[in-house]
């Protein structure tokens, strides 16, 4: 039988695919936006900050709105706030205009995240670790392509507004499309009697400051993961390992071709031949071995290698923590999976602050050490949800 939420997830898919432009789209037009506020570039990129601070306040309650009031309304009202933001940016002449854009843009991106990924789960309870895995895979498609559609409309004296206008058009349909779309019912919607089975399969109750917390401080260590090689990888390549400036920022092309490859070989795999927390322990260890490799062996092969290999073990890992959460707390499942988005929002602050300070009182190869140490940390975490997980589940 066709499940009949098909459609709406291509709705909520289709968000993620815009938001992976999003998320670098001020970067992608750091000089243009500065012109037209006045202001230098490193203020421009104060709007990136103003995102993350945005997502990370509001992420604080908008977990149980989404339980409160279904995940619906939660992306719609998400869909039409990116709106504000899209359409704001290049239209203000005002820098103080743009900052409060940028922070309605941080709150828009957690209610999509709030309502969808619990709605994913309750629409394909069974393929609930594929279904999350692939929204990395749309938010990384959206990333790839937007650099080249900038320079479609530079290379045609097309106003560069236009790589905001398009998305805002788009969400604007989306979110009217969404309106119109059947949605599980929060906490036990899509195939229900599958959520209400797993939630009586515990043998004893799960509990949040153990298990839960566990999840959550993955939601860290896997962010950190990723995030040190997207701050550091073409410092390493030219510093540490001694290559062009060229060839060190291209190291990023094969970085995000090796997530985008294994999220969709995570879409494949999961829930009919791995469990989502063999995986998360899996993918840190090899990370761990890809950094030795980097760390030990600095022939240009092998860097590429070791590069695409970090990619493809460092992506997908923070969506996989959020399936397992929903598998531990069945109820109330947008409010604690936003603890682990907190965890991830704190990662994306923190980590650039403290491997920026070991870097200036050491040197580059300290984002190396840190990030294995954050590997190992890792492993240690999901193992122990694996041993949680026998001790509770029948």
């Amino acid at each position: 039988m066709k499940n009949r939420y098909i459609k709406t997830s291509a709705g909520m898919y289709l968000n993620y695919f815009m938001l992976g432009m999003i998320n670098i789209i001020v970067a992608s037009n750091m000089h243009n936006l500065s012109s037209k506020y006045h202001v230098s570039v490193e203020k421009i990129s104060l709007l990136v900050s103003a995102i993350g601070i945005g997502k990370l306040v509001s992420l604080f309650f908008v977990g149980r709105i989404s339980d409160k009031y279904g995940r619906k309304p939660v992306i719609v009202i998400g869909s039409f706030l990116e709106i504000l933001f899209l359409i704001g940016i290049p239209i203000t002449s005002s820098y103080t205009l743009a900052f409060i854009f940028a922070i309605v843009a941080g709150i828009a991106n957690s209610l999509l995240d709030s309502g969808t990924y619990p709605a994913l789960i309750e629409a394909f309870p069974k393929k609930s670790s594929s279904a999350t895995v692939l929204v990395k895979a749309f938010v990384s498609i959206g990333a790839t392509l937007l650099p080249f559609i900038i320079s479609i409309l530079v290379a045609n004296h097309i106003f560069w507004g236009w790589s905001f206008f398009i998305w805002g058009i788009l969400y604007l349909l989306c979110g009217i499309y969404l309106i119109f779309m059947p949605f599980p019912s929060a906490n036990g919607g899509g195939e229900s009697h599958e959520i209400q089975e797993e939630s009586s399969s515990f043998k004893v109750e799960p509990k949040l400051w153990r298990e839960g917390l566990a999840i959550i401080l993955i939601g860290f260590t896997c962010t950190a993961l990723f995030v040190v090689w997207q701050t550091w990888l073409p410092e390493l390549g030219s510093k540490f390992i001694g290559l062009s400036q060229n060839n060190s920022v291209q190291l990023l092309s094969y970085f995000s071709i090796g997530a985008l490859v294994s999220v969709l070989i995570l879409a494949v795999i999961l829930d009919k031949f791995v469990k989502p927390v063999t995986i998360m322990i899996i993918y840190p260890v090899i990370a761990f071995l890809s950094m030795l490799g980097l760390f030990s062996i600095k022939a240009y092969p092998v860097v590429l290698i070791c590069t695409f290999i970090l990619g493809l073990s460092t992506a997908g890992i923070f969506q996989l923590a959020l399936s397992v959460m929903t598998q531990f707390f069945v109820k109330n499942k947008a409010t604690t999976t936003s603890y682990v988005n907190i965890a991830s929002s704190l990662a994306f602050i923190f980590v650039p602050m403290i491997t920026s300070y070991l870097v200036g009182a050491v040197n580059i190869t300290m984002t190396l050490v840190f990030d294995m140490v954050i590997a190992v940390i890792s492993v240690l975490l999901a193992i122990f949800v694996l041993y949680r997980g026998r001790k509770v589940f029948k």
